[in-house]
């Protein structure tokens, strides 16, 4: 008996020692691989200037193998098929289908070119028997006019002898910030070049010097924060319907602020009410208590990434998560260099759904509720299986092993959008608004104060929901600065951007449109680039 257990526990010490080998040539392993990974994305990086996009396609890797030999001095041999096809694909282009006519808004000058001869010896002398026309755009200087307004003063003729007499003067025209040297229209031109197009205010102030036209950056910038104040409500109304929204969608993005000595982090804030409004907003901090401020009282779905920000609102059930398979896809785009063949299968399932809802795009809410479940879970059942036992095989701290570790953890938040029509399969439409401002923050860089970001978001709302809903900009401002000083507080949410054609054909806004001198000034030949 003695003999025999001293055997088992010889036997285990074995088995105990192989298995420490093991481990212990599997760690070695991982440090191996981990360390050729970080090499990999060195060269990554050195071979491409930009990142890659995100749109997988399932191609042979030859090109990357024979672009690896290039550069090691062991090129492979080319394959025979398929390879002329792909290149001939990768030259088509497409045929030129002919100029555009020029819009007919645009105001036409009439340019007529006599031969010599006719000029000599006059038109009398001949016969017009035709002619030929063609458009040339040419373009001017930017036109800033001055709006020189003359109250003329009034007394009656005729009137009772020692009556004092009365003085009759117009009263003067309404302006967006009171007493201001600038009108709507060039008010409105200024937030849109500095929000819209992201030249900062001091580009501007060297535009307009150009021009002849001193005006300063500071000066600019005093009128943005006056009319931000103005605004203030109407993007504050609009925050409040976007919260009574089944479904919102949002993402953040830093910022640099200036400091005394050394610039600080602010973060800018996304929310999007799909088909209604586009808001941002701009916190101190990015955490838990500015998603609280960014989402009070909201009760509904929330489409978010995975950060950790989110998870306490989700406790209660009154906002539920919903995640983005685009950021699922992204993980596995990371994972291509080292474990291609995983990456690639469940690259080509998530494009399958992708596929899908391009199909859905302006299906009503049951038939993409009915679609997603007949051709939509059979496929993210597949994903999901595929994961758990992916997930037994791959390294640990691999591309791989995290890409598998996001999906399995947001199991339940990414099937979501199966079983509710209205839910989008991404978080995308958060990330295309959010580059507005990382577009405008490469031009100026920092914000000079958590005042002057506000002011930022209180324009980047605006001109956001502007281009949601199909609305020319500059126009849509300028009215919306006729329009605000004396509207009434209780209807603000009217002259938001999603309600703004209904607006327009109110009785009530047409009036007070055509009695502003400066929007008059503005149109010119019935045509202002408007709705």
């Amino acid at each position: 008996m003695e003999e025999t257990i001293a055997r088992q526990e010889a036997q285990l010490r074995e088995l105990a020692a192989v298995v420490e080998s093991l481990q212990a040539e599997r760690e070695q392993y991982r440090k191996l691989y981990l360390d050729i990974l970080e090499r990999y994305k060195r060269l990554e990086r050195g071979l491409s200037a930009s990142p890659p996009r995100e749109a997988y396609r399932n191609t042979s890797p030859q090109l990357s193998l024979q672009l690896l030999g290039e550069l090691f001095g062991d090129r492979p041999a080319e394959p025979e098929e398929a390879a002329p096809v792909e290149r001939v694909r990768e030259h088509e282009r497409r045929k030129p289908t002919g100029r555009n006519p020029l819009p007919e808004h645009l105001p036409r000058i009439e340019i007529e070119l006599l031969p010599p001869e006719v000029e000599r010896e006059g038109t009398d002398a001949f016969k017009r028997i035709g002619e030929e026309v063609s458009e040339v755009l040419e373009r001017r200087k930017a036109s800033t006019v001055v709006a020189r307004i003359v109250r003329p003063k009034f007394v009656r003729k005729v009137g009772d002898a020692g009556d004092e007499p009365t003085v009759l003067m117009a009263e003067p025209p309404e302006r967006p910030i009171e007493r201001g040297l600038a009108g709507p229209g060039f008010l409105a031109a200024t937030a849109v070049a500095r929000w819209g197009d992201h030249l900062p205010a001091n580009r501007q102030e060297a535009i307009y010097a150009r021009e002849g036209l001193s005006i300063s950056r500071s000066t600019i910038c005093s009128w943005h924060e006056q009319l931000a104040a103005l605004a203030r409500p109407l993007v504050d109304a609009m925050r409040q319907d976007a919260l009574r929204q089944p479904y919102l969608c949002t993402d953040a993005t830093g910022v640099l602020v200036q400091a005394k000595e050394k610039c600080r982090r602010g973060h800018f804030w996304v929310l999007v009410a799909p088909e209604r409004h586009v808001l941002f907003d701009y916190t101190r901090k990015h955490d838990s208590a500015a998603v609280d401020g960014l989402l009070a009282g909201y009760q509904g779905y929330l489409v978010a990434d995975a950060h950790a920000v989110y998870d306490h609102l989700y406790a209660d059930g009154s906002i539920v998560e919903v995640a983005c398979w685009a950021h699922a896809r992204r993980y596995f785009f990371k994972a291509l260099g080292s474990e291609p063949e995983q990456a690639r299968h469940a690259l080509a399932l998530i494009r399958e759904l992708f596929k899908i809802e391009r199909t859905l795009k302006t299906a009503p809410r049951k038939k993409r509720e009915s679609v997603r479940q007949a051709k939509s879970r059979p496929i993210v059942d597949a994903y999901f299986q595929w994961c758990e036992a992916a997930a037994e095989r791959a390294l640990d701290d691999t591309p791989l092993a995290k890409a598998l570790g996001y999906s399995r953890n947001q199991r339940k938040a990414l099937e979501r959008f199966l079983d509710d029509g209205r839910l989008p399969l991404d978080n995308n439409v958060s990330e295309r608004n959010l580059r507005r401002e990382v577009l405008g923050r490469r031009n100026w860089l920092f914000v000079g104060s958590d005042d002057g970001a506000l002011t930022n978001t209180v324009f980047v709302s605006l001109l956001a929901s502007c281009q949601l809903h199909g609305l020319e900009p500059w126009a849509y401002l300028r009215d919306l600065f006729c329009l605000l000083p004396t509207w009434p507080r209780s209807r603000v949410l009217e002259l938001a951007p999603a309600n703004w054609r209904e607006t327009l054909e109110q009785q009530d806004a047409q009036q007070r449109l055509a009695a502003n001198v400066f929007r008059r000034l503005t149109i010119e030949d019935g045509h202002d680039g408007g709705v």
